[in-house]
């Protein structure tokens, strides 16, 4: 085969695997916006409805670390075929369910499925360019991830009003067949080291991670400090203390340890789950200030959001390109800073703010997401060997789905707790539940308030919107100290690395 037609094949092996990952992303926001048809179709109650998400979240965090090894144990191209097949069977289940439990147990299977589709392309990618190109290809990936990160929630209510919710699903299918011919012809087989899998390890990683994601998504509803809550945490660290234990032990790790001694793949864990921290606190609350205090239409929200996920989008390829002329490092530490920047004009967030000055804070977002994403893929996999690029691909993205969890959660929190005591202290209604229900539900606020206290809507809605912008703005301070303590982490990670560089270079020289 011409070098020519090798130089083709890889582009096509990109873009092959660029549709399951797509695939993947899409999915995992396109639910969001046909909730209401779904609860509407089936009768079903909002806290099974939550379970769609939450069953697709819980298996896709659950699973990626073992999906990683399993690819690079029996092949990354054949594990991402299993995958998309998987995922292709679960979504014309999803399309067919006539039932909520049904329903569930497709999406949990989606979830599975996207485990692969996350981590075996990345490897795939990984394995068909070189590392002087791998910014740019990984760029293009991104950036395709990107828009289906941004495009679902719209795509999902675009399909459910024109064709009805089903579709959202069984669209999948003719893509996932479209992604196996496309990678069948194109992509190469790779695998990792030859050894077999650590039976006891994988056991112990099936309970323990399941558990901690459990509590991630389930503590708030439950209280962190129930029974459920506790029992659960108690499952979750004790079974990943033996993991830990067992995987330092075994010949063929699940998880190789010794990444974390690894100063450059650190950083990009440290760069990667806190982006996570980043955009799913700041993408819970920034369509609440858009509707709550500004009072912008869904379409409006939408348009205005777009800076920040179209950002993403559009420079990713960009930021590819940088990385392969200057590495990650810069544009990771860049990236951070601009974050930082974000949540330091958001914090300052009030009714009056112009549309320039929000403009600029979700611009901001969408930069420094860009300048993080890719780049801190390429530092993870390009700081360890290739035969365990799957394996270090699921845990970055494993660490980075739990960042996901653990700061909406935190975050949640910080708002309601601030929030509250706002509320409390202006409406002089001390520790009522109803207050906790309006701070939770702020489009309810003033109908919830208008059944306790005698005040006028006016005067409630005043009080309703003081109160969010508390909460607003001590997410975004949490947001901000969050950020800078990852940017100086990363700084104080990557300092000495030229030098360790060098070393190795007299050593071998």
């Amino acid at each position: 085969m011409g070098v020519f037609a090798q130089q083709q094949r890889k582009w096509w092996a990109l873009f092959g695997v660029s549709i399951a990952s797509f695939l993947g992303c899409v999915d995992f926001t396109i639910v969001n916006t046909a909730l209401p048809a779904l609860q509407a179709d089936l009768g079903t109650s909002v806290e099974s409805l939550q379970w769609v998400i939450n069953g697709f979240i819980l298996a896709l965090s659950s699973f990626m670390v073992l999906v990683g090894r399993l690819a690079d144990l029996y092949g990354r191209k054949r594990v991402l075929f299993i995958g998309l097949t998987v995922f292709g069977l679960a979504s014309l289940a999803a399309g067919l369910a006539k039932g909520i439990d049904l329903l569930i147990a497709a999406r949990v299977a989606q979830g599975l499925a996207c485990a692969v589709l996350y981590t075996a392309s990345g490897a795939i990618v990984a394995n068909a360019f070189a590392a002087d190109e791998q910014g740019k290809a990984f760029g293009v990936l991104f950036s395709v991830n990107g828009v289906g990160l941004a495009i679902g929630p719209v795509l999902g209510g675009v399909i459910t009003s024109a064709f009805g919710w089903q579709w959202i699903f069984l669209i999948n299918v003719p893509f996932v067949l479209l992604s196996i011919a496309i990678t069948a012809w194109a992509a190469d087989e790779s695998r990792g080291e030859q050894q077999g899998l650590d039976g006891w390890g994988a056991l112990l990683l099936l309970i323990g991670l399941p558990s901690l994601v459990l509590l991630i998504v389930q503590g708030g509803a439950w209280g962190w400090t129930s029974v459920s809550s506790l029992g659960v945490l108690a499952l979750a660290v004790v079974t990943l203390a033996a993991f830990i234990q067992v995987e330092r032990r075994v010949k063929a790790p699940i998880v190789d340890l010794a990444l974390f001694a690894n100063r450059r793949f650190v950083a990009a864990v440290v760069a990667s789950f806190s982006l996570a921290v980043f955009y799913c606190l700041a993408f819970f609350v920034m369509p609440l200030y858009l509707a709550l205090i500004r009072g912008e239409s869904v379409q409006a929200s939408g348009l205005l959001l777009l800076p920040t996920t179209l950002g993403v989008a559009l420079l990713s390829p960009v930021v590819g390109r940088l990385v392969d002329r200057k590495g990650p490092g810069l544009l990771i530490q860049a990236g951070l800073a601009l974050f930082v920047l974000s949540a330091v004009l958001q914090a300052g967030f009030d009714t009056h703010t112009s549309l320039a000055y929000l403009l600029t804070a979700f611009v901001l977002m969408g930069l420094g997401w860009a300048c993080i994403l890719g780049p801190s893929t390429v530092l993870g996999m390009t700081s360890v060997p290739a035969q365990i690029s799957s394996v270090a691909m699921g845990s970055l993205m494993t660490l980075h789905n739990i960042g996901g969890g653990l700061g909406l959660a935190i975050g949640v929190g910080i708002y309601r707790s601030f929030a509250t005591r706002d509320l409390a202290s202006t409406s002089g209604a001390g520790t009522a539940d109803w207050l906790d229900a309006a701070v939770a539900q702020p489009e309810q606020g003033v109908a919830v308030l208008s059944q306790h206290l005698g005040q006028t809507p006016d005067v409630l809605s005043a009080w309703v919107q003081q109160a969010f912008l508390h909460g607003y703005q001590a997410v975004m301070v949490f947001l901000a100290v969050v950020l800078l303590a990852a940017l100086a982490g990363v700084l104080w990670l990557l300092r000495r690395q030229p030098q360790v560089a060098e070393a190795g270079e007299h050593a071998h020289g």
